[in-house]
């Protein structure tokens, strides 16, 4: 007699949390220690970029040091600590992410947040779109001129809530900021950390290949803004079809604490904590831009302005603290990523094949034409930035071994620099060893595999944008002749 029992569902295949990745990334670099010689370049010190730098053509192989469980349980540990490019550790974004929670805690607390969406919302009423490309506008110009990157990490939790509000979605907040300050990044044209360190490196000025970068910055801008614009007008039409849909009811609960449907009274108080809110911000770009800040100034900072909103806010001592507890325990997880993301690249130096991999790349390039040689050159930069996500790192590392092979390729340098910037700047984007990448989805609640299925038609547009762009300016003089 057939059963009539009903069969069993096999369960959904569940992609892997970004902790599983990241860690899953670690033992596969652990795994690499063993299989690819260790190896190092010579290094002097470079008085005009404060750093150590390789020395072309005087890589040697070195003692290896396979890296072991030992090894692969500590990385995380030390990624919080090691420094990167000797600027900042992970410990010290970690702790700029808890203390934003803090701050945006105390300002919710303050019912401020939701008082202003609303307020918003009426009156941007048809005119939503055009938060996009001016908020797009503005992340790409902070990209551009001072790599803004981990700055962004302030602006999800402030962006999210009002793009949800306006009937769009978690991702297209997420795909505003991201991709919004990388394309800036991605056509660096003064960034410091971008294109004026590699032009060091490299030997040249960063005024040369200004046009082209400023040229590649404007296409790739306008066509990652019409990709944004598309989705989120399809979400808006047809909130079915957003890539989070799934997640739609309990990002709602998460980021628009106010009742569905009702109108929160925007009063005299709303409006300073709202002040004091956007000025925080303000003298956060300051800072960075001019004043010379990095994240224990910017901490200090949104530490302060929690504890002046909840004084003027009149919260109370108990609620002031628990709101900030509270606001730091949301961003926990993220803090937690960004130290796993560092733990990748502690791994490939402590087992010294970061070198090797980088003489590979030198000696594939000899004997190469002009225009194979920067196009080889852009997706060795490519494959680097996945391991070494830091534009400034990579520019140290890469520039002095690169640029003085384009010499005997007949290219000039400046391209390489442009292939550098605009190669880092696209990997950045996806990457999982990148904190900017892992903590503005882990904010969001986005997960990394839709995010990887949203964005990949547009890296496929903006590469051949790249490609051609870089190739085109070595045909048409970019040789030295």
């Amino acid at each position: 007699m057939p059963s009539t029992e009903a069969p069993v569902a096999k369960p959904a295949f569940r992609f892997p949390s970004a902790f599983t990745i990241l860690f899953g990334l670690i033992v596969l670099v652990a795994a690499l220690t063993w299989i690819i010689p260790a190896g190092q370049y010579e290094r002097v010190p470079s008085a005009i970029l404060g750093k150590d730098v390789p020395v072309a053509g005087s890589y040697k192989p070195t003692d290896a040091d396979p890296q072991g469980l030992f090894d692969v349980i500590l990385a995380p540990i030390a990624g919080f600590y090691d420094p990167v490019d000797n600027v900042a550790r992970a410990i010290d974004v970690s702790l700029f992410v808890l203390i934003i929670g803090g701050f945006i805690g105390v300002v919710t607390a303050t019912g401020a947040i939701d008082a202003g969406i609303a307020r918003a919302m009426v009156r941007l009423k048809g005119r939503e779109n055009w938060m996009i490309p001016i908020l797009m506008a503005l992340f790409a110009a902070g990209g551009t001129t001072y790599g803004m990157a981990e700055e962004t990490l302030a602006f999800y939790v402030l962006l999210i809530p009002v793009m949800i509000a306006a009937k769009y979605d978690a991702l297209t907040a997420v795909a505003v900021i991201l991709l919004g300050a990388g394309v800036g990044v991605l056509g660096s044209t003064i960034n410091a950390f971008s294109t004026v360190i590699a032009s060091d490196a490299a030997g040249v000025t960063f005024a040369d290949g200004l046009g082209l970068r400023l040229l590649i910055l404007s296409v790739s801008w306008v066509v990652t803004v019409a990709f944004v614009m598309r989705y989120a007008a399809r979400v808006r039409a047809d909130p079915t079809t957003s890539l989070v849909y799934d997640k739609k009811d309990a990002n709602e609960a998460r980021f628009l604490s106010a009742t569905p449907g009702e109108a929160a009274a925007f009063t005299g108080l709303h409006k300073v904590v709202l002040t004091l809110f956007a000025l925080t911000f303000g003298v956060m770009i300051w800072g960075v831009s001019i004043g010379g800040w990095w994240m224990a100034e910017m901490s200090g900072l949104f530490l302060a302005a929690a504890i002046v909103i909840g004084i003027v806010a009149r919260l109370g001592e108990g609620k002031l603290v628990e709101s900030f507890v509270n606001g730091a325990r949301d961003l926990l997880g993220v803090a937690l990523i960004i130290g796993l993301a560092r733990g990748i690249v502690v791994v490939m130096d402590a087992g010294h094949i970061t070198d090797t991999i980088l003489n590979a790349a030198e000696t594939g390039v000899s004997g190469l034409p002009p225009t194979a040689f920067i196009l080889v050159i852009y997706w060795i930069e490519v494959g680097l930035s996945f391991f070494v996500p830091s534009t400034s790192g990579l520019a140290v590392l890469s520039m002095p071994i690169l640029a003085p092979v384009a010499d005997f390729a007949g290219v000039k340098r400046e391209l390489v620099v442009t292939a550098f910037a605009t190669a880092s700047g696209m990997v950045n984007l996806i990457t999982p060893t990148s904190a900017v990448v892992m903590g503005g989805l882990a904010i969001a609640h986005v997960p990394y595999e839709r995010w990887l299925r949203f964005v990949w038609p547009l890296l496929a547009v903006l590469t051949l944008v790249v490609m051609a762009a870089i190739a085109l300016a070595t045909m048409l003089g970019g040789t030295r002749i």
